[in-house]
């Protein structure tokens, strides 16, 4: 076997940008992109046995924001005709 290590070429390090450094007396802040991140609240309902409902709600508004599993599941898995895995009719 040869070696092939003299064909390789060399790759540069990478750098990193200096971070400016603050005075010892300025506290360093938390940095904070979703400021509104409290204002969701997750909610777990459990429906029947073994089945939950998660959802996300707006605190300030009562809104939904999201659903799982969605209504449209909900409204199929409580149809009396509907059997585990099927999604689509097939019978038409």
């Amino acid at each position: 076997m040869t070696d092939n290590a003299a064909s390789v070429t060399s790759v540069p390090p990478i750098t990193t940008p200096p971070v400016p450094a603050q005075p010892a007396n300025q506290p360093t802040q938390a940095r904070n992109d979703n400021s509104d991140a409290g204002r969701y609240r997750l909610t777990i309902e459990a429906v029947g046995g073994n089945r939950f409902v998660y959802k996300v709600l707006d605190r300030v508004t009562g809104e939904v924001i999201r659903q799982l599993p969605r209504e449209e599941v909900e409204k199929l898995i409580s149809d009396p005709v509907y059997r585990r895995g099927e999604v689509v009719d097939t019978k038409a």
